[in-house]
Order: structure tokens, then sequence, then C-alpha cells
């Protein structure tokens, strides 16, 4: 299979999923390669109240730094920052994180959507926007903002997500620039800028 090339330069990336996610994640993040030139931001759903060790796990496979988003942090190329559990993940000018507690969306906090939402805002046309496995419908508005934004939109193949509810609401929102299993979305992310 060739992998399809990214259609324009890709400035950031956003990545959310939900059941199934992280070994998706697992999959896809090790494909990050070193020297990384962009930033990663990634919403998974965890269930709140007990600390994650996501972070730490993928840490230990990827060749770029993986971490726990923090309030106010600024976002650098090279990181890949994962929304804290029971936080929305915000993407600000400068562009530097925000965690909020504000309510719920789609019943998830962190919201893929709203990731995706202010991602598009701050990165517009050099947004690429990912949406993988998972079990609700949290996504699909966030895709259609990097599409209505000019970024590049990813979608996982449906018969290969663990749970296909996600990925099958956010093409029946709109077509995705690509629809590929994790093997050819990681392929893909080899291509982004790196030194």
């Amino acid at each position: 299979m060739t992998t399809p090339l990214l259609p324009r330069p890709v400035t950031a990336v956003v990545i959310g999923t939900s059941a199934g996610g992280v070994e998706a994640l697992l999959t896809l993040l090790p494909a990050l390669p070193a020297g990384l030139r962009v930033p990663v931001l990634a919403v998974l759903h965890v269930p709140p109240g007990r600390p994650s060790q996501i972070a730490s796990l993928l840490a230990d496979r990827c060749a770029v730094a993986v971490r726990d988003a923090e309030d106010k942090m600024p976002i650098e190329p090279g990181a890949v920052y994962l929304a804290p559990a029971d936080y929305h993940l915000l993407v600000e000018a400068g562009p530097s994180v925000a965690l909020s507690t504000d309510e719920p969306v789609h019943f998830s906090r962190p919201s893929i959507d709203v990731l995706f939402e202010t991602a598009a805002d701050v990165f517009g046309a050099g947004l690429l926007g990912i949406i993988l496995t998972g079990a609700s419908s949290d996504g699909a508005d966030g895709l259609d903002a990097v599409r209505r934004a000019g970024g590049t939109t990813i979608v996982q193949d449906p018969r290969e997500a663990r749970v296909p509810v996600m990925v099958e609401a956010a093409l029946a929102r709109g077509p995705a620039d690509f629809v590929q299993p994790l093997a050819g979305i990681a392929a893909m992310l080899r291509q982004l800028p790196h030194d």
C-alpha cells in the first residue's frame, strides 16, 4: 500500500480518541520522528479521579517528549501534550495550553471538540486533525472545525477501529481528506517536518 502524501504544510497536530485509544496511541506516537518540528496535542478520554500513567507509558516508547499538559504551558515543537483527566485542553494564542473545568461536552471532559476547535482558531490551515477509535460522537464537530479552517483531516478506517462509533460520527459530519488504518496514519506522521 502506498502512503498518501500530506497535501499541505503542517504546523501542529491534534489527535482525539476514546475507547481503544491507548493501543492506538501506542501505535501512532512512536512513529513521530526524532527532531520533530511541530507540536502534537492529544485528548484521550480517561476516567476522572485517578492519576493517568499514559504519559509515562508513551514517553518510554517515543522519540519525542510526551507530557501531561499544564495550564499556560507554552506549546513547543517536538513535544506531545496530553489532556489531563477531567480538564478540557485548549490552545490559546502564543501558542500556549489552557486547561478548563468547564462543563463536559458530549459527556466528556476532556473534550476532543474543545481541543480541535481552539487549535483550528490558532493554527488554521496548518493544523492536522486525526480522529481515532472511540465510543462517542465527540470529535465530529472538532474535525469539522479543522476542515473549515483549511486544515488536513485524517480518520481511522472504521473497519479497523476497536470501537468505530467515533470515527463513523466524524465521517458522517463531513468527508475526511484521508481514511486510513493505523499503519497508514503512522506512515503519514513520519512525513511531518523534522531535523
